[in-house]
């Protein structure tokens, strides 16, 4: 019997579906997974039939984190090796994430952990089932918090928030990641497919240069200035008006219809 493999993939209705699928280890993330996943995301930024992307696990996983199983924790480390190993894995997913050109929405079926909590915050909308938790588990193993939790967490809710979930380590149940902003919704267990689902047809019919356009300059606007951040504004403008969606957008205005996107 052939073994599936460990990331899951399909496209159908313009969306593309990313599945972790190793639920024997609650999703736990190995290097070759990883690699996948940012594949997919730069395939999915370069096709014009990838409308919106969704990502979600198998089983009563998310994503656990970085897998660590074999990883050395012994012996000689030549100097910087820490750091590049972060660069060119964790940080290389979380930034596929965020500079996917097409809207990015996680679908939280249960624990993500670590790599797997950021690899949800970093998605442009999160959905959670009502099962889920989010656990900063990095200080549980007297680690510092890698894969952006510490660029994340404090732009969704605060420094303070994000030392508490960073200092203690506790469990938060999806309830609390959304009074807190860390998620958009959570519904039940059994609607979150189908919940999912509803929301990236609704990404995927939308003017989608404008989504990219706009997702563009919402994370940039922390990290710039009010004067930098009106001219990316205006520039982004610019660039939209001459797609085909802005201009159905605004014809379907003046017809008094509903607008018909393309995604061109």
């Amino acid at each position: 019997m052939t073994e599936e493999p460990a990331v899951l993939h399909t496209t159908g209705d313009d969306v593309l579906s990313i599945t972790l699928n190793r639920p024997e280890t609650l999703n736990a993330l190995t290097p070759g997974q990883r690699e996948d996943i940012i594949r997919l995301l730069s395939e999915a930024s370069a096709t014009a039939a990838t409308r919106a992307v969704v990502i979600t696990g198998t089983g009563r996983g998310f994503c656990a984190g970085a897998d660590l199983r074999g990883t050395a924790t012994t012996g000689e480390r030549a100097p910087g090796d820490v750091a590049r190993t972060l660069r060119t894995g964790a940080q290389r997913l979380i930034s596929a994430v965020l500079d996917c050109e097409k809207p990015v929405l996680a679908a939280v079926n249960g624990t993500a952990a670590g790599l797997g909590a950021h690899l949800a915050f970093a998605c442009d909308l999160v959905l959670a089932a009502r099962s889920a938790r989010f656990i900063e588990v990095f200080v549980r193993r007297g680690l510092v918090p890698d894969g952006g939790g510490a660029y994340l967490l404090p732009r969704l809710i605060g420094p303070q928030r994000a030392k508490e979930l960073m200092f203690f380590g506790d469990a938060l149940t999806a309830a609390d990641a959304e009074r807190l902003g860390l998620v958009n919704r959570v519904v039940p267990d059994d609607e979150l497919e189908k919940t999912a689902t509803e929301w990236a047809h609704r990404l995927a019919t939308g003017p989608t240069r404008a989504l990219a356009l706009t997702k563009h300059l919402v994370n940039a606007s922390l990290d710039t200035d009010r004067a930098t951040a009106f001219a990316a504004e205006a520039a982004a403008q610019e660039i939209n008006m001459t797609t085909a969606d802005a201009r159905e957008g605004v014809r379907s205005f003046v017809e008094r219809r509903g607008a018909e996107f393309t995604g061109h």
